[in-house]
């Protein structure tokens, strides 16, 4: 078997090395690693977060992140529970993750 690393320096590159698999737009990404670098862990969506964000990003309205919540749900990188969001764990930066591919023999 063979390794590869890949040097991922901030959050932004991290995500990038798995947008092959999430499918997530530039502004996803972006969006999603300020979730990631400045969220609570609890919930990296709550309110406080989304004026950081949103300010960040100039964006005028925070509540326009729930846009961007709602696709990254839907794409299976959120999850909700009670209210609240988590990042799936293995796109955490901090978690070490190895990914190994594959051939199916059909």
């Amino acid at each position: 078997m063979r390794r590869v690393k890949i040097k991922a320096d901030t959050t932004l590159q991290y995500l990038q090395v798995f947008n092959g698999i999430f499918e997530l737009t530039d502004k996803e990404m972006v969006v999603l690693a300020k979730f990631i670098d400045l969220g609570e862990k609890n919930d990296v969506c709550s309110i406080n977060t989304k004026k950081l964000v949103a300010d960040m990003l100039d964006i005028e309205d925070y509540n326009t992140l729930n846009n961007y919540v709602k696709r990254l749900k839907d794409k299976g990188v959120l999850l909700k529970s009670k209210n609240k969001y988590s990042v799936i764990p293995y796109l955490l930066p901090e978690n070490n993750v190895v990914i190994q591919i594959t051939k199916s023999n059909d």
